[in-house]
């Protein structure tokens, strides 16, 4: 079994709710330390973690909600796989949600202040890649700027929406960063809807979000495609 060990380092404190177990197990899921496939038990999580077992199985349910794992009856859970039409699916769904998130910002003529994370990140990315490019620091400002953005559109569910299904997404983009090109023109991406945001510019905001999520979304496919990968 594949979860004895990591949680085995998370600390002579072990978190005992369900909030806590929830955090800890998810992003041991998008990290990649419980691959596709795997299969974990709950009393191996309970026994880790110094928890009960009923906030590892709520855990659980809400882990099977966001679509990162499957419940098995007797068996546990099976950590989600994603295959290259998953990955076209979700970015179909990002294409449709992240544009409308851009432009609800946009209508509402932030100030830089509002705007500070999304500057932060954009100013990160563009470091990351001055010099010997460090994709990981990069990924990171990446992800900053996206999940802020939807954070800062002003609906709760629509940003709430937008970060499930980029949760799902995250362990492919993370597995495919060294096989994509450097992304300069990401980057440039970034600071152009951002420059439209800060300038009240809805519709070009809008168009070039949307045309950065297109493009993005084709480029991860073909890689996926390119290399045979089946399952992620």
């Amino acid at each position: 079994m594949y979860l004895s060990q990591p949680l085995a380092t998370m600390g002579s404190r072990a978190p005992r709710s369900t909030d806590t177990v929830y955090a800890r197990l998810k992003q041991h899921i998008l990290d990649n330390r419980y691959p596709p496939g795997a299969q974990i038990l709950e009393s191996e999580v309970a026994a880790a973690l110094n928890a009960s077992r009923t906030p590892v199985r709520e855990a659980f349910v809400r882990l099977q909600q966001e679509g990162l794992l499957e419940i098995v009856p007797r068996h546990g859970v099976r950590i989600s796989a994603l295959s290259p039409d998953d990955m076209r699916e979700i970015y179909e769904v990002l294409m449709s949600l992240e544009p409308t998130a851009v432009e609800l910002l946009a209508a509402r003529r932030p100030d830089r202040t509002e705007l500070e994370s999304l500057i932060t990140s954009c100013d990160a990315m563009e470091a990351a890649l001055a010099g010997e490019p460090d994709l990981q620091a990069w990924a990171a400002a990446d992800e900053a700027f996206h999940l802020n953005l939807a954070r800062l559109c002003g609906n709760k569910r629509l940003a709430a929406m937008i970060m499930q299904v980029w949760d799902q997404a995250h362990r492919a983009r993370m597995f495919t960063l060294s096989l994509r090109p450097l992304p300069v023109r990401s980057t440039e991406e970034h600071r152009a809807v951002l420059d439209a945001i800060l300038a009240g510019d809805v519709e070009r905001a809008r168009s070039i979000y949307h045309a950065h999520r297109k493009r993005g979304g084709n480029e991860l496919t073909t890689i996926i495609e390119k290399h045979g990968i089946q399952r992620l």
